[in-house]
């Protein structure tokens, strides 16, 4: 098992949403309207007057199979746009209940 951390510009809501569906992950936790900035490029996301703009982020726990599908399609769409920001983070799961 393995858990993927996605964090995204509010933008990308349905389309993430979309990709999750596609490849039957139906399992997660979201945060919408969370700050943050970008470590390579783009602006800050801080949802103030000045960076209006915010990020929402999911965490799922996957089988290891889906890991690769799963990272390909947010790849895509994060091609997309240079202006819209998108990361996935992989962790191994060492146990669950």
């Amino acid at each position: 098992m393995k858990s993927v951390f996605i964090t995204y510009d509010q933008a990308y809501q349905d389309s993430v949403m979309a990709i999750l569906s596609k490849h039957n992950i139906r399992g997660y936790s979201g945060w919408q309207g969370i700050t943050g900035c970008g470590s390579r490029s783009g602006e800050p996301h801080q949802g103030s007057h000045a960076w209006p703009a915010l990020n929402n982020a999911l965490l799922t726990v996957i089988d290891d199979s889906k890991v690769a599908p799963l990272l390909e399609a947010l790849r895509e769409l994060d091609k997309t746009s240079d202006l819209l920001g998108l990361r996935a983070f992989v962790w191994n799961i060492e146990a669950s209940i």
